[in-house]
């Protein structure tokens, strides 16, 4: 069958492929179903893959939110092999409209169609709905993203703030750069604020510590942290703390000062450790501006599809 009147949308991220049907109009994802990369030699072999499953022979607009930056018409995914010409896909599918945006940019578009039973709130005042909004959230890498309001409605950014400079604050921290520099060189936050960046940290702050560091993927580590594991509660601790530094930073560069919404698959997955944890004294910890930070609200974002629901809006956002 043709899906004439609806659109194919995608989530692409480093790790896992979500792709949805949406009908025209509408931000609803609907058929909903997420694909393992590792599956699939390239993102063309997920979507066929995807529209068999469906039994959809065709669509004619697509819209796909990717984990890399989107300049010109060659995209190659930051932390995946997947790569693919905009064009030579759009041609090759026969869509009339085939637009690819970052994946936070979609990410920022969904938080104005996610409902409040998908809000937690951390922290913050009421904030100034007059002001920009921030969207950040560690996954496979870390994501950044804006919302600036309008006279006739929100422009989203298009930004890679995740990959700005680490900037340590102690000596704990300067040491950890040391270390991290000797594998990376450059050491940007995304190295220690993602899934890789937790692992990385915790087995940094070993290095540093002189001791053993023997957990392997950042799920055991944040399973440890709350079984009262020193090392693992430490560095989840410290994760978190960056995690709100980071996010202040980006609030008062970017002005957000009507909130900041925390996506990404990570944090819901330990949400009772994160809210007991440093984030807000690290999110609020900014000196003379302190007020300013303290007067924003921040919310972890719950709803696992937020950018695929921002994919639907990208269809038809004049801006993109």
């Amino acid at each position: 069958m043709t899906f004439n009147n609806g659109s194919l949308i995608g989530d692409i991220g480093g790790t896992n492929a979500r792709f949805a049907l949406v009908n025209e109009g509408d931000a609803e994802p609907r058929a909903i179903r997420a694909l393992s990369c590792a599956d699939f030699a390239n993102l063309d072999h997920a979507i066929e893959d995807y529209l068999q499953s469906q039994g959809v022979d065709g669509v004619s607009r697509v819209c796909l939110a990717v984990a890399s930056p989107v300049k010109g018409t060659r995209v190659k995914l930051t932390n995946s092999d997947w790569q693919f010409d905009i064009e030579e896909m759009r041609v090759r599918f026969g869509w009339r409209t085939f637009k690819v945006v970052n994946d936070f940019t979609a990410m920022a578009l969904g938080v104005l169609h996610v409902g409040q039973k998908h809000l937690v709130a951390v922290c913050g005042g009421p904030g100034d709905p007059r002001r920009p909004i921030l969207v950040i959230g560690p996954g496979t890498g870390l994501g950044v993203s804006g919302l600036v309001p309008t006279r006739g409605g929100w422009v989203p950014l298009m930004t890679e703030g995740g990959h700005v400079d680490f900037a340590p604050t102690n000596k704990l921290e300067f040491d950890v750069l040391r270390v991290l520099k000797a594998s990376f060189g450059r050491v940007s936050v995304e190295r220690l604020l993602c899934g890789e960046g937790l692992l990385n940290l915790y087995r940094a702050r070993a290095e540093v510590l002189g001791v053993p560091a023997p957990l392997d993927s950042p799920e055991k580590i944040t399973v440890a942290a709350d079984r009262q594991d020193a090392l693992a509660r430490d560095t989840l601790n410290h994760f978190c703390e960056l995690l709100g530094r980071t996010a202040g930073n980006a609030v008062l560069t970017l002005g957000s000062l009507g909130g900041v919404y925390l996506c990404g698959g990570m944090v819901p997955r330990f949400l009772d450790f994160f809210l007991a944890s440093p984030f807000r004294s690290g999110f609020e910890d900014k000196g003379r501006m302190r007020p300013l930070l303290q007067s924003t609200p921040v919310y972890v974002v719950t709803d696992p599809y937020t950018g695929l629901r921002g994919a639907a809006e990208a269809l038809t956002n004049p801006e993109l």
